[in-house]
């Protein structure tokens, strides 16, 4: 018998084929599951919006009442920020996006105006803003590599020090990763791994990855998504969203010292 957490991802997502499509994998890997892997429940709960109490109860369920609120939030936060920089979103996607609430914060606001660039926008048209930024011909208008940033250069030393620093944690890459580590989105990935308690790793170890490998780029990246041209009406403000949050964790893991 299926596990009623899988089933219900790929009830919601229509089917094996979209679910692996949203979440960025091949079919065959998810028709393998028995249940929603570790290392997935963070990426599946933000492409179908399906609860990860419900997705893992074994993992969650238990401490739902217990759980660091700004913890869960900081995790769901970068989930987004990857799925959205590692494809572009569905109508399914735009949909939960449009429901987001803002608050009178300056990230609560920037939520609420990624909240109504959603509600207007086609997936369609999303899909050409995608490709323009982060694909092209012959090259997007944006490279959202951690090397790229730190030396001009792809597949530099950054990324090397990255992969050192990844195995330490005993992080290896899946076989159905094609961008290198130091992708935007794979860093967002990690991060709310780490946060969620998918990869194991202390508060420390958490600041350290964030401070040399995210802190001294990636708000960069974010302001330069949000500065986009092209017609890139809905990047912007993930731009926006990303580089507020971004300045948030780097206050925050400031403060942890």
């Amino acid at each position: 018998m299926a596990d009623p957490g899988l089933e219900e991802a790929i009830r919601v997502a229509g089917g094996i084929t979209e679910l692996a499509r949203r979440i960025g994998i091949s079919q065959p890997s998810v028709s393998n599951w028995d249940r929603v892997p570790a290392g997935r429940i963070l990426s599946v709960e933000a492409a179908t919006g399906v609860p990860r109490a419900i997705l893992r109860p074994d993992l969650y369920r238990e401490r739902l009442g217990q759980r660091d609120e700004i913890e869960a939030a900081r995790a769901q936060e970068y989930a987004l920020l990857a799925v959205l920089l590692a494809r572009a979103p569905d109508a399914a996607l735009l949909e939960r996006i449009a429901g987001l609430r803002g608050d009178a914060t300056p990230l609560g606001m920037a939520h609420a105006a990624l909240a109504q660039a959603a509600g207007e926008a086609s997936a369609d048209r999303i899909k050409f803003e995608f490709f323009d930024l982060f694909i092209g011909v012959g090259r997007g208008e944006l490279l959202p590599y951690g090397s790229y940033y730190l030396t001009g250069f792809l597949n530099e030393r950054p990324l090397a020090r990255l992969r050192a620093d990844l195995r330490s944690l005993g992080i290896e890459r899946v076989e159905e990763q094609h961008e290198p580590e130091d992708h935007a989105a794979i860093l967002c990935e990690i991060m709310a791994r780490l946060i969620g308690g998918q990869f194991s790793a202390t508060a420390e170890q958490q600041k350290h990855v964030f401070e040399k490998h995210l802190a001294p780029w990636i708000g960069r990246f974010f302001a330069d998504l949000g500065a986009a041209e092209g017609g890139a009406d809905f990047y912007r403000h993930v731009g926006s969203v990303g580089h507020l949050f971004i300045e948030i964790e780097t206050e925050a893991f400031a403060l942890a010292s």
